[in-house]
């Protein structure tokens, strides 16, 4: 039998998928599951934009340009505008989802070898994507005690080589919810400037900002036009996850003539998700509103409950719709799995994902998990109810020092 490639066969594993067998292994035997594991919102996507891509009258399915749809690029230029960010259309490439903007962004400035920093933990699917275009990861570590806040420029600075070609961050961050500021990404902004090194962004979640805090994008970094590239995507601020739409954002010609070159050999994004991504620009400001406050509510319960939960160590995230757990358990890979196959409460079980798959450096995150707060209050409020009754019955749990949860808040 031939055998498949040394790259098909080390392809990294989903962290978010990996336990969907058993999850509906449970199922069959009638558990109720609530899934906690992935960005997947139960927020009802724009009746508005659905009913555009249902009314759409067209006679053939035509591909669309590989840079995308000339209407939806250029209402994207007033988007942007709300956020401090003067474009002109041809700076916006538009992709099939966010994911394929960070490959794209990677083939075309990267070469095979090439290091990019990256903060961990870190969305667990850039190992795949680095792997995809042969590049390494070089992560940085931040800590739970703070909130998984950036650490310092100088810590940056030390694990850049001669082979360090950008550093990529997301902001909020998924999978911590951290949120960082513009004194944040202006130091950065200095930083990719000295060492002349690209700053990519993935700023998906920049519409989740909570607590009065007031979302910057890096596209707006002074002197930094040519270093800069932002991935963006529907999925989440519009629950349109399936629509496949995101765009990669720059003012770097060079880089800009590259993407479109690598767009065009697949030849077009999603003609569907595209009218249904146009139609959400003529909008009001209305459902953002509603959603951010609806995602606002949901994290105070998770960050409520976990402070209640002995022996948890958490904080409160500024923005997403994730946050990170440090638990008293000796695994969370198997924690989630003894979830999943051999633990119910009233009839159900939660679904998370274990944190290591989050990490680059081994042996970080074993007693971590990612909890993504995308299930309406009443079912989420239940699935903290299970996984508080799961860790008093857990047989692999761990003493701690303090019968109450450490807090960082």
């Amino acid at each position: 039998m031939p055998s498949i490639s040394k790259r098909g066969a080390t392809v990294p594993t989903s962290p978010f998928r990996k336990l969907l067998p058993l999850a509906d292994a449970a199922k069959a035997k009638g558990t109720k599951i609530y899934h906690l594991n992935i960005g997947q919102p139960d927020i009802l996507t724009p009746k508005a934009a659905l009913d555009a891509v249902r009314s759409a009258d067209m006679k053939v399915l035509e591909y669309s340009q590989a840079e995308g749809n000339p209407s939806y690029r250029q209402k994207l230029t007033g988007y942007y505008q709300t956020f401090g960010v003067d474009l002109k259309a041809e700076h916006i490439i538009v992709t099939t989802g966010a994911s394929e903007g960070i490959q794209l962004a990677l083939l075309a400035c990267l070469d095979p070898s090439d290091e990019i920093i990256v903060p961990e933990p870190f969305y667990a699917n850039y190992n795949g994507f680095s792997h995809i275009a042969h590049t390494q990861i070089k992560p940085i570590t931040c800590d739970i005690a703070d909130g998984f806040s950036l650490p310092k420029i100088s810590d940056f600075e030390r694990v850049i080589g001669p082979k360090t070609k950008a550093i990529f961050i997301t902001n909020p961050n998924n999978p911590t919810g951290c949120f960082y500021s513009q004194e944040t990404l202006e130091a950065l902004g200095q930083l990719v400037k000295e060492y002349d090194l690209f700053l990519m962004v993935d700023e998906v979640y920049r519409e989740f900002c909570y607590d009065g805090q007031e979302f910057y994008s890096a596209l707006r970094l002074e002197g930094c036009e040519d270093h800069v590239i932002v991935m963006d995507s529907i999925s989440k601020r519009y629950s349109a996850c399936g629509a496949r739409v995101g765009a990669v954002v720059t003012k770097n010609e060079t880089v800009l003539d590259s993407i479109s070159r690598y767009a065009k050999l697949r030849l077009s994004p999603p003609a569907f998700g595209q009218i249904l991504a146009e139609a959400t620009l003529d909008m009001d400001g209305t459902y953002l509103e509603e959603v951010q406050e609806e995602y606002r509510k949901r994290r105070d319960i998770v960050y409520h409950r976990l402070s209640q939960m002995p022996g948890v160590v958490s904080y409160l995230p500024g923005g997403a719709f994730y946050c990170f757990a440090k638990f008293p358990i000796d695994s969370a890979e198997r924690f989630c799995r003894w979830l999943l196959e051999d633990f119910e409460y009233q009839g159900a079980t939660v679904m998370l994902s274990p944190g290591d798959g989050f990490y680059a450096t081994p042996g970080l995150g074993k007693d971590e998990v990612r909890i993504a707060y995308v299930l309406n209050v009443t079912d989420l409020s239940a699935a903290m109810d299970c996984l508080e009754a799961a860790l008093r019955t857990y047989p692999g749990l761990l003493e701690y020092v303090n019968t109450e949860a450490v807090n960082i808040g």
